[in-house]
């Protein structure tokens, strides 16, 4: 397991020649100094948190972990409650590692001798709340920028990372790649825990940071992920149906999304950036200008866009047009293609004006974007059509991928895709239809099928077939898109959709190499030979 935060190494080794079921020993004279020096327990908890103690509260402490297998010799652990497990039965395991403190939402009947046990109504909500103080305040010290939206958060998080970084280093916290300033580390989920992003901030702010920017997930948001975090401020995309099996209605999600902007056990952004061409970003802009506390500022084609572009050239590689704001205007030649590449343009964009760039030199800056890993990525080996990797693996996603690319290609466009195992099968049916309406042939094969049977997946996808001449079932996803390859035109366009950036696919209890961009390209030079 990737560990993202660093430890203090010489508070953890002052902790590990200690034993707490048997009181402190003395160590080396260097060790009980910085024992001495380590930060107690009860500079991080308040009061109105606590709901009962057994232990001491004036305990030094050397760290937090919110994972068992990360707890080290001093370290607070957070039994947080999740949806599959409780992390109260891994509470032994990391007493076992060296955790001094247990915050839990239970207290044991019989703890163990010189572990701390601290009782609170909601562990997730006190262990954000502590790695901010422990972690001091990064998030005050750094212009933290949220993105959130159905669909283009990780584009435009790029997007803009690359226009603001012309001036000062820049972190970012998504779904593809941590960035931390001095490391980049491979993401375990688009929206960490908030331990992780108090400690992930901190980084940044050591290595030179002024502003990072985060992607925000509707599952972040709903498991407050974010709460408490001050952000200076936030960028709705868009909204469309998804994540449905989750939140239940469409307007149960848009009441998630709003909370980044409302404010989610902290203040609201000082400036939110919505997507005027969205009617849900239409609706959260005139919330939020009436309420007053943020300031709006929209973007997008639509007229009363604050920032937009105009006299729109839509090109197979490139996207030209006039860029207005209030106070100027600016020629913009984008790679980013489509309609979705204009919004995630514009969002970035606007963004970057609102924070107080010059947007000139942003609209020029913007050429030497050279895209984001997994996301609309061409795939270039002299072939005589097109091939574009995507990380589109929902309906939502899929139809706007095949669409971008209907409206740029002359030929006809081929989709490979699949369905991920133990995900919501009602997608299934809804992504096949989806591929077949919006592709001329599709290739259905395996995306993550992980312990459930690709024959139930593909069963399940069956339903949402249209055209059964029009579509092939191809177990092996390597196969899939060699026939795919072999069955394009000159002027046809493939789309390999599902896996984006990610390096490997999950076959029941084993995950193997396999990474799209590399798989296509060495079919294709093995093509062109």
């Amino acid at each position: 397991m990737i560990s993202y935060l660093t430890e203090n190494r010489p508070l953890v080794a002052a902790f590990a020649g200690r034993s707490p079921a048997r009181g402190v020993r003395r160590g080396a004279p260097i060790a009980d100094r910085v024992f001495r020096a380590a930060p107690r327990l009860a500079e991080f908890l308040r009061p109105a948190e606590i709901v009962a103690v057994k232990g001491p509260l004036d305990r030094p402490i050397s760290g937090l972990a919110i994972d068992s297998r990360r707890a080290a010799p001093g370290s607070v652990f957070f039994a947080l409650p999740g949806r599959r497990t409780d992390g109260a039965q891994f509470i032994d395991e990391a007493i076992s590692r060296g955790a001094v403190a247990v915050v839990s939402r239970q207290l044991p009947l019989f703890p163990p001798a010189g572990v701390t046990f601290v009782r609170v109504a909601d562990p997730r909500a006190v262990q954000g709340a502590v790695a901010q103080r422990f972690y001091r305040n990064p998030d005050r010290d750094l212009a933290v920028i949220g993105v959130t939206g159905t669909a283009g958060k990780t584009t435009v998080a790029h997007v803009l990372k690359h226009l603001l970084e012309a001036e000062e280093r820049v972190g970012l916290l998504g779904t593809i790649c941590y960035d931390l300033g001095a490391r980049t580390v491979p993401a375990l989920r688009t929206t960490p825990e908030a331990l992780d992003t108090f400690g992930l901030l901190a980084q940044m702010r050591g290595a030179g940071c002024h502003e990072a920017i985060v992607e925000v997930s509707s599952q972040g948001l709903e498991q407050r992920r974010v709460r408490g975090l001050q952000f200076a401020a936030a960028i709705f995309t868009n909204l469309a149906p998804d994540h449905l099996d989750a939140h239940g209605t469409l307007e149960s999600y848009a009441a998630i999304k709003a909370r980044l902007f409302t404010g989610d056990g902290a203040c609201p952004p000082k400036i939110s950036i919505v997507n005027a061409d969205d009617p849900y970003g239409r609706r959260l802009a005139a919330l939020l200008t009436a309420g007053g506390a943020t300031r709006v500022v929209t973007y997008g084609e639509h007229p009363t866009a604050a920032v937009r572009l105009e006299k729109i050239i839509l090109g197979a590689r490139r996207t030209a047009g006039r860029l207005v704001w209030p106070g100027g205007s600016a020629i913009v030649d984008s790679p980013l293609t489509g309609g979705a590449g204009v919004g995630n343009t514009l969002a970035a964009l606007a963004t970057a004006w609102a924070l107080g760039r010059d947007l000139a030199a942003c609209a020029s800056r913007l050429r030497s974007f050279t895209g984001v890993a997994g996301r609309m990525e061409r795939i270039d080996a002299g072939q005589p059509f097109e091939v574009v990797v995507d990380y589109a693996h929902t309906e939502v996603a899929l139809r706007r991928a095949l669409g971008e690319l209907r409206a740029i290609t002359r030929g006809r466009v081929l989709a490979v895709f699949g369905c991920g195992g133990h995900g919501d099968r009602s997608q299934r049916p809804r992504m096949t239809r989806a591929a077949q309406e919006g592709a001329d042939f599709t290739f259905a094969t395996a995306d993550n099928p992980r312990r459930e049977g690709l024959a139930r997946i593909f069963d399940d996808m069956r339903p949402g077939v249209i055209a059964a001449d029009r579509i092939a079932w191809i177990e092996g996803r390597r196969r899939a898109i060699e026939l795919a390859f072999r069955a394009a035109a000159p002027g046809d366009c493939v789309l390999i959709a599902g896996k984006g950036h990610e390096s490997c696919q999950e076959l029941a209890d084993t995950i193997v190499p396999f990474d799209d961009r590399h798989v296509a390209r060495e079919l294709l030079r093995e093509r062109v030979r």
